[in-house]
C-alpha cells in the first residue's frame, strides 16, 4: 500500500501518509489498526465487473466475480484515487 501512495520515488513521505492515517483511525475507531484497513479495503472493493463477450456478432456486457487479489487492488487504487482527489485536503504529513 505504501508503494501505492509513494509519488516520485518518496518514500519515507508515503509512508508517514500510510501510518499517520493508521495511527489516527484506530484511535478514533479504538480497534486495530488492521482491522480498520481490512473493513475498509472490503467495503471499497467490488463484487462484480462487466467484461465484454463477443456472442453470434454482438457485444455483450457479462458480469463476473472479482478474484481477491483484483478486489483488494481495485479497492486500494480507488481509495487513494479518492483522498489524492479532494480539494483542499493535501495528502500529506503535517509536520509539528
Amino acid at each position: 500500500m505504501i508503494n501505492k501512495v509513494m509519488q516520485n520515488g518518496k518514500k519515507s513521505v508515503a509512508e508517514k501518509i500510510v501510518y499517520g492515517a493508521l495511527g489516527r483511525a484506530e484511535k478514533e475507531l479504538k480497534k486495530p489498526a488492521m482491522e480498520v484497513l481490512d473493513a475498509a479495503l472490503d467495503n471499497a472493493g467490488p463484487q462484480l465487473e462487466l467484461k465484454s463477450r463477443r456472442i453470434g456478432g454482438a457485444n455483450y456486457q457479462v458480469p463476473y466475480e472479482v478474484r481477491g487479489e483484483r478486489k483488494i487492488t481495485m479497492a486500494i487504487r480507488w481509495i487513494i484515487g479518492a483522498s489524492r482527489s479532494q480539494k483542499g485536503k493535501p495528502m500529506e504529513v503535517k509536520l509539528a
